[in-house]
């Protein structure tokens, strides 16, 4: 279990210094993760988080269906999360958060 409030300042620290190394990455992408990162902070660092849609198109400020889509895919793509979606309106989404080691190198 990932615990501290000092690792979690680590985490965020590696996150945003790999996130302003990623030149593929815009606001829109660091606005969804910043989304899970809270969710998964509530969650007292569990993976996976369990998600919805609106919920985090809410949470992030994001008002389009295919912003989302494209962001969340993204996001899996470059290797930030893995998104297992559910395709059922009535259970949330899994999504893993990855842990960058404090090595991370540019994406």
């Amino acid at each position: 279990m990932y615990n501290g409030n000092m690792k979690n300042m680590q985490q965020l620290e590696r996150l945003y210094t790999t996130l302003q190394n990623d030149t593929r990455i815009s606001s829109v992408h660091v606005s969804l993760y910043m989304g899970f990162f809270f969710l998964w902070n509530l969650k007292h660092f569990q993976n996976p988080i369990s998600i919805t849609r609106r919920q985090m198109m809410q949470i992030a400020k994001i008002g389009g269906y295919a912003t989302y889509h494209k962001c969340i895919k993204d996001l899996q793509a470059y290797g930030y999360i893995q998104y297992l979606p559910s395709y059922h309106p009535a259970l949330g989404s899994l999504v893993y958060l990855n842990i960058f080691e404090r090595n991370s190198r540019k994406q």
